[in-house]
C-alpha cells in the first residue's frame, strides 16, 4: 500500500473518531461542546463522516484517489481553519454566511480552528509535495 493510501486512511479513522466524539460519554460539557471547546452539531456530524468516508473509499480505490482527496481535503480543511481563525467562523459548516465575523478570544480561535489547519495542511502536504515525490520513486 503506497504513503497516500496509508494516510487517506488514517484519515478515515480520525474523521471517524471525531464524528464520534459527541457521542462518547465524559467527552463533552455541559454546554455539549467536546473538550469543552467544540461545538459540534448534526451538520458537523455529517461533513466529518462524509470525510470520513471519502477518505476511505480514497484509500481503498487508488493512490490516485487518495492523492486527489488528500490534495482537495487538505485545501479545503486548511482554509476553513485558517478563516475560522481569523474571523471566528468557518465556510466549510457556513458559519461565515449564518454568523458572520465572530469576536471571539484569539486563545479561543487558536484552539477551534487548530485542528483544520493542522489536518488540512499536512494533507496538502503529503498529496503536494509527499506523492508525487513517491510516485516518481516507484516508476
Amino acid at each position: 500500500m503506497t504513503l497516500p493510501r496509508k494516510i487517506a486512511a488514517a484519515y478515515a479513522v480520525i474523521l471517524g473518531l471525531v464524528t464520534l466524539l459527541n457521542y462518547i460519554p465524559g467527552l463533552t460539557d455541559a454546554q455539549g461542546r467536546a473538550f469543552g471547546i467544540f461545538a459540534l452539531d448534526i451538520y458537523d456530524d455529517a461533513l466529518h463522516f462524509a470525510s470520513a468516508a471519502w477518505a476511505a473509499i480514497a484509500a481503498w480505490l487508488s493512490t490516485r484517489a487518495a492523492v486527489t482527496f488528500l490534495r482537495v481535503f487538505g485545501v479545503l480543511y486548511c482554509l476553513d481553519g485558517l478563516l475560522g481563525l481569523a474571523t471566528g467562523s468557518g465556510y466549510l459548516d457556513l458559519g461565515i454566511l449564518i454568523y458572520g465575523v465572530l469576536d471571539l478570544p484569539l486563545v479561543f480561535r487558536v484552539l477551534a480552528n487548530t485542528p483544520h489547519i493542522v489536518l488540512g495542511g499536512v494533507a496538502a502536504f503529503v498529496g503536494f509535495a509527499l506523492a508525487p515525490a513517491e510516485t516518481e520513486a516507484r516508476a
